[in-house]
């Protein structure tokens, strides 16, 4: 193993958008090429990897909501749809010879192991990526938040989340050029400001058990590597 990482395990965020490349739906097999191939650098150095992907370029359950579906129908279509993407991700994985093992939170053996917390540990800890699919496996609960839990139940170093700007900004950058970008954040700043890096749930989960986040652009090639080797790009959220 490495010995020059910053964190040695790891748990990666990933928004289901980030997966529509420049389409408005759907999976761009382009992009997923690319994560893949970022992922599979970073897998090289020794790092025990596990990933967490939405599932909003497919289906939101609170959209859904909102235009009149019941909320847990619409949210377990969500969870659906993260197991499509994790199949995805797995696919492209192991193209590169990469042993990789999506667990999910609801059953659906034909697929997926269902999420058992020593059996993803067991698997990472014998090199393979581990994609944790179905969020928690309830309703009412984001992907965010499910990374936070899986994170803290994989006892993983730190929490990366995966965005398309290059850290947490006072407001949206893309609409307020000005807006103050944080190098460093604290986890309660980040609640009383409604910075929008997580759901407050996942900010309460990483706060109460001192998880670190990091808040970075994954649209840059080699980011997920330089963050894992200590270079100071993007956010930190820490106490």
């Amino acid at each position: 193993m490495s010995g020059h990482l910053r964190y040695r395990r790891v748990l990666l965020k990933l928004s289901g958008e980030a997966l529509m490349g420049a389409g408005t739906f759907g999976i761009d097999p382009e992009v997923v090429r690319v994560l893949s191939d970022e992922v599979a650098s970073v897998h090289a150095l020794g790092v025990e990897l596990a990933l967490v992907v939405g599932g909003g370029n497919i289906f939101r359950g609170v959209k859904a909501a909102s235009a009149g579906m019941d909320r847990v129908s619409g949210d377990n279509m969500g969870m659906l749809a993260t197991l499509i993407n994790s199949i995805a991700l797995q696919d492209q994985l192991e193209k590169r010879g990469i042993q990789t093992r999506v667990l999910s939170a609801l059953e659906i053996r034909q697929v997926a192991e269902p999420f058992i917390r020593r059996r993803a540990i067991r698997h990472l800890e014998k090199g393979r990526v581990v994609i944790l699919a179905a969020g928690t496996g309830n309703p009412y609960f984001t992907t965010d938040s499910a990374a936070a839990l899986r994170a803290l139940e994989i006892k993983a170093d730190v929490l990366l989340k995966a965005t398309k700007v290059d850290g947490i900004y006072a407001a949206d950058p893309v609409s307020h050029p000005e807006a103050k970008r944080f190098a460093r954040v604290t986890y309660q700043e980040v609640l009383e400001r409604g910075l929008r890096v997580m759901d407050a749930a996942a900010i309460s989960l990483c706060m109460e058990n001192k998880l670190p986040i990091v808040v970075f652009n994954i649209r840059q090639d080699g980011n997920i590597r330089r963050v894992i080797q200590g270079e100071t790009i993007g956010s930190i959220v820490s106490e």
